[in-house]
């Protein structure tokens, strides 16, 4: 059993299970009923991509002191009681199932996902 990060809108991995997707808007032009069949998601969960207001201060971030800043905060935000229980959940279920969350963005190290996976990693999520 493992949890996978993902790049959404990619190919789907064989047994990857449910997918997740944990950003605050859903794919622009793409009807709902197609969000799982186009291999986008096949859960919207935005309580754990970043604020309206992070996202933008993620995609503004051109140097790695201001994407520090950004990984900080977004750190902070996750650290609120929901999500903190959301990510524990993420991790406990991460040994006993298959299934992924992840986000559009392309280059993972520049994206919110890579400090969801520090963040799961820190409680033990099995992480394939």
């Amino acid at each position: 059993m493992t949890l996978r990060i993902v790049r959404l809108g990619t190919p789907r991995l064989t047994g990857e299970g449910t997918r997740i997707g944990t950003v605050r808007r859903p794919p622009r032009g793409v009807r709902k009923e197609r969000f799982s069949a186009d291999d986008w998601f096949d859960v919207w969960y935005p309580e754990l991509s970043p604020s309206a207001e992070l996202v933008a201060k993620a995609q503004a971030a051109k140097t790695e002191r201001e994407w520090a800043a950004f990984v900080k905060a977004f750190r902070v935000e996750m650290n609120a009681p929901a999500p903190r229980h959301t990510l524990d959940l993420i991790a406990a279920l991460s040994r006993d199932a298959d299934f992924s969350i992840g986000c559009y963005c392309e280059d993972e190290s520049r994206c919110h996902r890579s400090v969801l996976r520090a963040l799961l990693a820190e409680r033990g999520a099995v992480i394939g």
